[in-house]
């Protein structure tokens, strides 16, 4: 059994919903890694698994696949790193046979990790924080990089961003960013979020436009941005209604992709 609290607690949350997701006769995303894991940890995933986050996670992961398998295609021959990875196994759904990827979390998170998904020669873990400036000496510098960010940032402090951001930009050269950005009015609503209450958890940032992030750190570019009610209101009657009501609109994630390159 793994012990995980705070923050790191949180990476349940995507697992127990992807496994369940998996399960369904109609499932939109499939990931018998997640199945695998609850259960070999026996989880009872009541608490992680409400509706919304439900929804949520789901669009998340199919806008972030989505994404990365587009910039994959227009540049193959990446090095793909996803910062707090948790239990994500994105490698195994957007893998193209050439590209490299890193998984980065603190080393307790890897610990737990290493035990189901492990490294191969294409795969390598990284056991340090995204703070930690010393991670990028790991990674394979000379081609494109990818970096996501998913479901970590809302959970740092602003100067916090903006450290992790500058790490970035000191150690590589061609870059595109893959995050989730929180609307600022949600990042105040820890204890009304349907799965993070659950958790000892709490937001500290988030941005009405991605154009606020650009201000963080010189050279970085908004290509786009997109809402996670895009890809929420595809799927239930009630995905479409909370992507047409602008007051509850405005709660949710989206997916914002940056490009930075400092030359």
């Amino acid at each position: 059994m793994i012990s995980l609290n705070g923050v790191q607690e949180t990476l349940l949350i995507p697992l127990a919903i992807k496994a369940s997701e998996t399960k369904r006769s109609n499932a939109r995303i499939h990931d018998l890694k997640a199945v695998e894991i609850i259960e070999k940890l026996n989880l009872d995933t009541s608490k992680y698994d409400k509706f919304m986050s439900h929804e949520g996670v789901v669009a998340r992961t199919i806008l972030f696949d989505d994404a990365t398998k587009y910039y994959l295609k227009k540049y193959p021959k990446s090095v793909c790193i996803s910062i707090g990875c948790g239990f994500d196994s994105r490698f195994s759904r957007v893998d193209n046979g050439i590209l490299i990827w890193y998984d980065l979390d603190f080393p307790e998170v890897i610990y737990a990790r290493k035990q189901f998904l492990p490294e191969h020669e294409r795969v390598h873990l990284i056991e340090k924080s995204a703070l930690d400036a010393s991670w990028p000496d790991e990674i394979k510098k000379g081609y494109k990089t990818i970096i996501i960010i998913e479901g970590m940032l809302m959970y740092l402090k602003e100067e916090e961003v903006k450290q992790l951001l500058q790490i970035i930009k000191n150690n590589f050269n061609d870059i595109i960013l893959l995050v989730e950005l929180m609307p600022s009015i949600s990042s105040k609503s820890s204890k009304f979020h349907d799965t993070v209450k659950n958790t000892d958890a709490t937001f500290k940032w988030g941005v009405k436009s991605g154009k606020e992030v650009e201000k963080l750190c010189d050279g970085l570019k908004l290509v786009y941005e997109k809402s996670f009610n895009c890809e929420m209101k595809k799927h239930s009657f009630r995905g479409k209604l909370f992507a047409s009501i602008p007051i509850i609109r405005n709660f949710n994630d989206r997916l914002a992709v940056f490009a930075l390159n400092k030359f």
